[in-house]
């Protein structure tokens, strides 16, 4: 297999993974803690190969979100173009950070898409969500020197640019 194919492979993968990580179930008590996993892998891509992620890419990728979690139609592609957007407009800064400058840049960038989430919600005309639904930005942000670290290991590991 040449590389571009496994590039596109690897990519691709990691999204799919991504969209099933969203989808897992946890016990009611550990719920709020669950990290908002399309968002951090489109982090990732977003810093390490901005000329591939686009924001057309990003809005589909939650639009199947949308249809897979069953949630509002377009609820979690608006979220995911605009974290896209931030992160691409910054991309050149974010990527030379040091790792806990970037995790709390990512940590503001979690807290903005639940900032979003929260308008839409209100839109919709749903309840305020309770204090602990603001916990998984902080859980994300924490996840995200590991997960960057890990995918970008494995990326050198199969020599894809």
């Amino acid at each position: 297999m040449n590389r571009t194919r496994l590039a596109r492979w690897w990519f691709a993968g990691t999204l799919l993974v991504s969209l099933l990580a969203m989808l897992l179930p946890l016990p009611t008590v550990l719920e709020p803690f669950k990290p908002y996993w399309p968002a951090l892998v489109l982090l990732y891509w977003t810093l390490e190969a901005g000329d591939r992620m686009t924001l057309g890419m990003a809005f589909a990728l939650g639009l199947g979100a949308d249809l897979l979690d069953g949630v509002l139609l377009g609820e979690q592609a608006l979220r995911l173009t605009a974290l896209v957007f931030i992160a691409l407009r910054f991309r050149s800064r974010l990527r030379f950070f040091p790792m806990w400058q970037q995790t709390l840049a990512v940590l503001a960038l979690l807290v903005n898409d639940r900032i979003l989430l929260l308008i839409v919600r209100a839109f919709a005309g749903e309840a305020l969500p309770p204090l602990a639904w603001w916990v998984s930005p902080f859980v994300g942000a924490a996840l995200w020197p590991f997960l960057f670290l890990l995918m970008d290991d494995l990326r050198m590991r199969l020599r894809i640019q």
